[in-house]
């Protein structure tokens, strides 16, 4: 009885561990499925960012080894708000300037202009380095190609450049610099709002929206933008010259057509990126010079922002503006 009862309990002590065996050998095999997906999706991804990467990073992979040896027009855009933090930055423009010298091949210079302006600060460094390129470089032509605006700072740039080419529609000009804010002193006066405001100097609150404007502080800063204004036409007049046929709204910030702007000088002629690579550099293959960090990290972005969620689980003060 005693020998039956035994067996019995081996009996079922073997199939309790069968039963614990087959359990572990399943989680075992789950985590190693579940393993082997999340090395195939990481896989993926890298060979999608490899990818991206060479088409990216082909053409100049072409000019470093010596395939590309035809002659070309190089493409930089300062398209956008142009701004410290903006893909049209004075950096992101004149390493773009300073990669198409630099090679060889490079026969002209196009600067595919859509922007409506921005950071005076911005403007100035990239014409101060058009300026420099033309003095060390005076047989590489630059040329300023409008499409839809060149505006304020865009066209502080583009006055450095050897010709302005526009569409008869394109909007040129606005050669002024504004600074803008709001006031909210009457509504709160009729919402019975009390402005409480300490400061350590007389002028540190300058231009505080929530108080009422004071006459020197107002003079004062319009005596400032007066005279970025006057950097903004100086810079103008010295690259423009005497092709600008002055009026007394020249530099009043008015913007005017293509069409008008050749007859008043503030650009030269007709003409597209196209045609400009073709008949006046006379290197119709066009070769982009943008810098392209900026467009990889915004691929990059998109990317891990749509695979993400799909393999979580397995992957563990007021400024002044010239516009």
């Amino acid at each position: 009885m005693e020998n039956r009862y035994k067996a019995d309990v081996t009996r079922e002590s073997g199939w309790e561990r069968d039963v614990i065996e087959k359990l572990a050998l399943a989680a075992v095999t789950e985590q190693t499925r579940a393993r082997r997906w999340s090395i195939f999706f990481k896989s993926l991804i890298f060979l999608y960012l490899i990818a991206v990467s060479g088409v990216a990073l082909y053409p100049a992979f072409k000019k470093d080894m010596g395939i590309d040896s035809n002659e070309h027009t190089a493409v930089i855009d300062v398209v956008g708000v142009i701004a410290e933090d903006k893909d049209a930055s004075a950096e992101s423009i004149i390493e773009g300037l300073r990669n198409a010298v630099k090679d060889k091949q490079t026969k002209g210079i196009i600067l595919h202009s859509n922007s409506p302006g921005g950071s005076p600060v911005q403007s100035a460094y990239v014409y101060e380095e058009i300026r420099k390129i033309k003095k060390e470089h005076p047989d590489l032509p630059i040329y300023a190609v409008v499409s839809d605006i060149c505006a304020s700072g865009c066209y502080y740039i583009a006055s450095a450049a050897d010709k302005i080419f526009v569409n008869p529609s394109s909007l040129i000009g606005s050669i002024g610099v504004l600074m803008d804010g709001f006031g909210f002193v009457d509504i709160m006066q009729k919402l019975g709002v009390e402005r409480r405001l300490l400061t350590a100097g007389a002028h540190k609150a300058m231009l505080d929206p929530f108080s009422p404007p004071k006459t020197d502080e107002t003079e004062y800063m319009q005596g400032l933008l007066d005279q970025v204004h006057q950097q903004f036409i100086s810079a103008v007049k010295a690259g423009r010259g005497d092709r600008l046929k002055e009026s007394p709204d020249m530099f009043s910030g008015l913007i005017w057509t293509g069409e008008a702007g050749v007859k008043l000088g503030v650009a030269d002629a007709f003409g597209t990126e196209d045609t400009v690579a073709k008949d006046i550099i006379g290197a119709e293959k066009q070769v982009d010079f943008t810098k392209q960090g900026r467009l990889l990290d915004k691929i990059v972005g998109k990317l891990g922002a749509s695979f993400g969620q799909a393999i979580g689980t397995s992957i563990q003060g007021p400024s002044a503006l010239m516009r």
